[in-house]
């Protein structure tokens, strides 16, 4: 398969955008584990459609003015794997669900570590929103951008409904 990319920058660092011919493929950080998300090869592509609208979108998002995707996107791993990153995909704006509760709500109660192991491995950060996903207590756990941008993701969608039902 082809990838192209592009990189932008973000208020939580340099973000690569990854595109296949079926969509949105991944979103790394500046200082990801290339053995995290093991796509190849890439070749950049400033011009993509897909990319340049995958961009618009997170720049929107960034700014306060989107809080739900709609770029087509093209995850690549297991059964397994797909299973959690869709049920991501079904995490309200601004709240967030346990590892155990994404578990149970893919029919695999006790798969909680796995699930751990899964959302770790997101290859579409953000817009599949793995920061919205934090341990059974409540706090933050791993995050391949890091937990200082984990934590601003976070707070930024809690002010952002804070604002919105202060103007209701």
């Amino acid at each position: 398969m082809r990838y192209v990319h592009k990189t932008i920058d973000s208020p939580v660092g340099q973000l690569k955008l990854v595109a296949s011919d079926h969509g949105l493929a991944a979103i790394l950080w500046e200082n990801d584990d290339p053995r995290r998300v093991r796509l190849s090869p890439l070749t950049e592509d400033t011009a993509n459609p897909l990319l340049a609208e995958a961009e618009r979108q997170l720049r929107a998002y960034f700014a306060g003015e989107l809080e739900a995707f709609t770029v087509p996107l093209d995850f690549q791993g297991t059964e397994f794997q797909k299973s959690v990153w869709t049920a991501l995909l079904t995490i309200p704006f601004g709240e967030t669900r346990s590892y155990g509760e994404i578990a149970r709500q893919i029919g695999k109660p006790s798969a909680f570590r796995a699930v751990g192991a899964a959302n770790g491995r997101n290859p579409i950060s953000i817009i599949a929103p793995c920061h919205r996903v934090i341990g059974s207590t409540g706090g933050l756990t791993g995050f391949a951008g890091g937990l200082a941008a984990k934590q601003h993701l976070l707070g930024m969608e809690k002010g952002r409904l804070s604002t919105y039902a202060a103007r209701r």
